[in-house]
């Protein structure tokens, strides 16, 4: 537990709610050309796999311009809700065929890029994928996402470590992108990096219930479980949805002091399931929140959602968390989970006390008001390591960020 001058908060000066900015842990910033196609029953991509298909149409098109105009507005719309940091979860790291380029982190560039021309803290999480699954072939978007051993990844992340190393915005992780894409000897490979180097390690595990059918086809138990007995988990380690867990699970988690991180909009919107928030607290485990798809850029949204979608799971009325314990998580906890640990102090949103969102609170409930009821409306400025980049509810350079979003979806045939 925080000290209570240690934790996160939230003050009223000049008719203006201030709070430290917002830190989304999980994103791919690429998805963000998907939003508005692939929602409807009446779209191919009405089943998971069919929006996994739309998502690998777009990967064939890209280019790293096209990757770093997407990210570019992806990023730049999170900062207009209130986002100063964000987690990116880095897994397209080649050309079509899976070619690499020239310069193999020349598209984790082009993100950091975007981030940093944003003006948001990023940490590149430099994602191990090495396989399409379980006795699967891949597909060919998936080529570009594929190394062609683990040497590759941390090489990578070598590289990476070292090109940023002086860059007080830009932090650097790893990521093995599942026990479905990464065999669990290169798991256990990487896993002993990241305890060399002390570096976040970042998974997804147990979104859906498809993948615990897998690994129980390969490994005979459950992601969660196997990692556990691999000794996979530390407090540095981030397990991303944990949406199915069994009671072990979710203990070992605990126990283990890790971060889960939630990402209520995107599972939402691909159907997921609800994970066991109350559970996953009340064992000792860290809660963050993450935009993933891109599918909703409301920062208020993702973060009370932890707690309102508990509420549906549980059927009552209070679940697990106070608008003090989200904004922890939505801040202090994002903000390590990303490895950019004390950077969260330096960082700072301004919301308008006269939005009809958070208009005539009262003042000690701040914390539940602003959390429970903001919008991205009410973000009137937002500053990052002491630079303004959000006035008056818009970004700088907006209009210029909007054009080539536009150009790159034109040229994807995405409009």
């Amino acid at each position: 537990m925080n000290s209570e001058n240690d934790a996160p908060a939230i003050r009223f000066e000049a008719g203006h709610w201030v709070l430290p900015g917002l830190a989304t842990a999980h994103s791919h910033a690429f998805q963000r050309a998907l939003r508005g196609r692939t929602q409807r029953r009446a779209t191919r991509a009405g089943t998971f796999r069919g929006w996994r298909d739309a998502m690998y149409r777009l990967v064939e098109g890209l280019s790293p311009d096209d990757l770093y105009a997407i990210s570019r507005y992806a990023y730049t719309e999170l900062a207009m809700s209130g986002v100063t940091a964000v987690g990116e979860f880095h897994y397209v790291h080649h050309g079509p065929g899976g070619r690499p380029y020239a310069d193999r982190n020349e598209l984790a560039d082009a993100v950091v890029r975007a981030a940093r021309d944003t003006g948001l803290r990023i940490c590149l999480i430099r994602t191990a994928y090495l396989r399409a699954g379980y006795r699967q072939s891949a597909v060919p978007a998936q080529e570009r996402f594929i190394d062609p051993s683990i040497d590759h990844v941390m090489q990578d992340l070598d590289d990476l470590r070292s090109r940023y190393r002086d860059d007080p915005h830009v932090a650097v992780a790893a990521a093995a992108h599942s026990v479905r894409a990464v065999p669990i000897s290169d798991i256990r490979t990487l896993a002993a990096y990241v305890d060399e180097y002390a570096l976040p390690f970042h998974m997804h595990v147990s979104e859906q219930r498809g993948e615990l059918e897998e690994c129980r086809s390969e490994h005979g138990t459950t992601p969660v479980s196997l990692l556990s007995n691999e000794g996979v988990l530390s407090p540095r380690f981030v397990a991303v949805h944990a949406t199915h867990l069994e009671d072990a699970e979710v203990s070992a988690l605990g126990e283990n002091h890790a971060f889960v991180c939630i990402c209520r909009t995107t599972e939402r919107d691909l159907g997921d399931g609800l994970p066991p928030t109350t559970g996953l607290l009340d064992a000792g485990a860290r809660l963050c929140v993450g935009v993933d798809s891109h599918a909703c850029e409301n920062a208020f949204e993702e973060v009370r959602a932890v707690e309102l979608d508990e509420r549906s799971r549980l059927e009552m009325r209070h679940a697990a968390a106070e608008g003090s314990d989200l904004l922890d998580a939505a801040t202090r906890l994002g903000y390590a989970a990303c490895g950019l640990d004390e950077s969260w102090r330096e960082d700072r949103i301004h919301l308008d006390g006269n939005d009809p969102s958070i208009a005539a609170i009262n003042p000690d409930l701040a914390p539940d008001a602003i959390l429970f009821g903001a919008t991205p409306r009410a973000v009137k400025s937002v500053t990052v390591g002491g630079k303004q980049i959000v006035s008056e509810g818009r970004h700088a350079h907006y209009g210029e960020t909007l054009a080539l979003y536009r150009k790159s979806l034109k040229k994807l045939k995405f409009i």
